[in-house]
């Protein structure tokens, strides 16, 4: 008589890591969205047309009209005045720069002429913050938790990425578009609906992410979990990589903002469609699921209810990962959303690489996150690496707010420290969440935990702008802005830093007294 033993898909190596693959390429889309204004912060808040040179620089386009105009009347030239509608691709310019208290002639050759937008900085601090308006404040991320328990990892993943891309859209109609002298609420109405539809995208990616989350404690339980993670966490940062790396050089190579974000809704389309083909291979899952169940006269699992709520809330272990999840978020994403102009002005990098630094902390990620979360997989200490990572986040943050090492060589490797801690602390804390809580209310665990990041990514940009825009901002007799100090701002993200440490080290003890396993190895021998 021939046995046969019945096997879940997930038992699978083939099929797990191949649903991994397709839900991380759709956050990987999501994530590059989320991060492709970050290097267009300086093109964003230029008004006018900016001009970019062979050289790596760049001036607003009325700067060197009046500079050229002003070269030819004081060498007597017979050239006509020159306007902004001349300035194009391979045009040759001669003007004076300012050299030690002198004037040197120089000449130079335009690249590439771009259209600013003429946001303030606290403008560009509200559009960032906007990401999470609605789950902030319509709570839309919470409930989108609650959805997911009761409705499921397929309804849940296709609403959120449908809301994502429809999001990016109305991002891309904003910024494509003139509105003239036109407000909204009191607001400029390109800034009004670029962070509308920034709120939407926002959103959309939140419920995602912690659909993702779900779909690979699902998959991977009692498996290679923190490295399934993490690797998920690194292709997501490839999207975020990409677009701190080339969407300033698509929107001068195409002359406006709005392209790179067409881009990113492109991908979005594409991660949408891969997320259908999950959907199938996770009907196929439960169906399995179900058959061992059954085959093995087990008794399937209650559902969610609303009163297991209950078990989140009054878990201490729980909200103080939650509040480590604000405070070290606070000091990464909002960072990276300012982090380009602080290159420029702090350490003086050409703009066109600016973008670049600040890329190294996702490429970075990308390769150290599956390292650590294996590392946690195998040998546990998931509480001693948040630790650690905390320290690593505050020592950057420290070292950028002092006056000292002015150079770009020294902000790479700070900036690379950085992606190291970037790289512990999720590694460890997102394969943490599923030993407090149960698995059929991790959805709205995670719900609240991605809830009360997004207060961190909604108000911190607000309030770096706002600083910003009083503190840092170093003008001239004549009021007009010639640099910016970016002390206080990283004075702020310090803070976070020692709030992270303080708050990862309580969650060591914590887990001494609950023994809730965050210091064990994750696979099961």
């Amino acid at each position: 008589m021939k046995e046969t033993i019945q096997k879940r898909l997930s038992d699978s190596k083939t099929a797990r890591w191949t649903a991994l693959f397709i839900v991380s390429f759709t956050m990987m889309c999501g994530y590059f969205l989320t991060d492709v204004m970050s290097p267009l912060e300086n093109l964003l808040t230029t008004k006018g047309q900016v001009v970019y040179f062979t050289d790596d620089t760049s001036m607003p386009a009325d700067s060197l009209v009046a500079k050229v105009n002003y070269f030819s009347s004081e060498e007597m030239l017979s050239n006509p005045l020159l306007t902004v509608e001349q300035l194009e691709e391979g045009s040759k310019v001669q003007y004076y720069e300012m050299q030690n208290g002198a004037q040197i002639q120089t000449e130079k050759t335009i690249s590439s002429v771009a259209r600013g937008e003429g946001w303030s900085s606290t403008e560009y601090g509200f559009f960032s913050g906007a990401y999470g308006l609605i789950n902030v404040f319509l709570l839309m991320l919470f409930f989108g938790g609650v959805i997911l328990d009761k409705m499921g990892i397929r309804f849940t993943g296709m609403m959120s990425s449908g809301l994502m891309f429809m999001g990016a859209l109305i991002k891309w109609y904003a910024l494509s578009s003139d509105f003239g002298d036109a407000q909204l609420f009191g607001m400029d109405m390109q800034v009004a609906l670029a962070s509308l539809g920034f709120a939407i995208f926002g959103m959309g990616a939140e419920i995602t992410g912690i659909t993702a989350s779900k779909v690979i404690v699902k998959w991977f339980a009692g498996k290679e979990l923190a490295l399934a993670m993490g690797l998920q966490v690194a292709m997501a940062r490839i999207g975020t990589a990409v677009a701190l790396a080339v969407s300033l050089l698509v929107a001068r190579w195409m002359g406006d903002v709005s392209y790179p974000v067409l881009f990113g809704a492109i991908l979005l389309c594409v991660g949408f469609a891969s997320y259908m083909i999950y959907c199938v291979m996770d009907r196929k899952e439960d169906a399995s699921a179900a058959a061992v169940r059954m085959e093995n006269g087990e008794v399937e699992e209650e559902g969610f209810k609303l009163s297991d709520l209950k078990l989140i809330f009054c878990s201490k272990g729980f909200w103080l990962i939650n509040l480590l999840c604000l405070m070290f978020y606070a000091g990464v994403f909002p960072f990276l959303k300012f982090a380009t102009k602080l290159m420029i002005y702090k350490y003086d990098v050409p703009e066109s690489f600016a973008g670049l630094i600040p890329a190294l902390l996702p490429f970075g990620t990308i390769l150290l996150t599956p390292v650590f979360g294996s590392l946690y997989d195998r040998i546990g200490r998931g509480a001693t690496l948040m630790i650690i990572g905390s320290v690593m986040l505050t020592v950057v943050h420290v070292l950028f707010a002092l006056p000292v090492m002015n150079y770009w060589w020294f902000a790479v490797i700070v900036m690379i420290v950085l992606g190291i801690a970037f790289s512990l602390v999720p590694s460890a804390m997102w394969p943490s969440v599923p030993k407090i809580i149960p698995m059929k209310q991790l959805g709205s665990a995670y719900a609240t935990i991605f809830y009360i990041q997004n207060i961190g990514l909604t108000m911190v940009p607000w309030l770096i702008g706002w600083v910003i825009e009083h503190f840092a901002t170093l003008r001239n007799e004549a009021g007009v802005i010639v640099g910016y100090d970016y002390t206080a701002p990283m004075v702020i993200f310090a803070v976070f830093g020692l709030c992270a440490i303080l708050i990862s080290t309580l969650l060591r003890v914590e887990d001494s007294k609950k023994h809730y396993g965050l210091e064990e190895a994750n696979m099961k021998k």
